[in-house]
């Protein structure tokens, strides 16, 4: 993930006020965090808590964990984040992979919102478009009437 598109995560679905737990890679979503002056958590993935506080907004790279199913991460997610919140999901291009994960969210209770392509690098005019180079970012949603916890799904 590049910092313009860690920027554009945490202007568009966070507010000053608001958490953000940082589970992706690299520095760049934490470079975005502090830049627009958010206030985040960087979590180690194998925890067992991501910590009491929830999140307005949760950024994870994907597949997430190998100890754990992708319907339990993201459950886990959603038990993490304020009814309204969400989770992005970056995921390097595959054909097969959003789909995967859009089904694992709705049997962990999340909706699908939102499937944005993100581009590695600028393309040249006159230049083919290879899908090698982009990283997808599916956004995921709690319901905002969302008052439950784990046994929501």
């Amino acid at each position: 993930m590049s910092t313009a598109m860690g920027m554009r995560l945490v202007h568009n679905l966070s507010h000053p006020t608001d958490l953000i737990i940082d589970l992706a890679a690299g520095p760049h979503l934490a470079r975005a965090i502090i830049a627009a002056r958010r206030r985040s958590h960087l979590h180690d993935l194998r925890k067992a808590g991501w910590g009491t506080e929830p999140a307005t907004l949760i950024v994870t790279g994907w597949p997430a964990e190998e100890t754990t199913t992708p319907v339990e991460f993201l459950k886990r997610c959603r038990n993490s984040l304020l009814p309204g919140g969400c989770v992005a999901v970056l995921l390097p291009h595959d054909a097969v992979a959003p789909v995967d994960v859009v089904i694992a969210a709705k049997q962990a209770g999340l909706a699908y919102l939102q499937h944005i392509v993100a581009t590695d690098r600028p393309l040249r005019p006159g230049q083919r478009i290879e899908l090698d180079i982009h990283t997808d970012v599916l956004i995921l949603t709690r319901s905002a009437r969302d008052e439950g916890g784990s046994d929501a799904a």
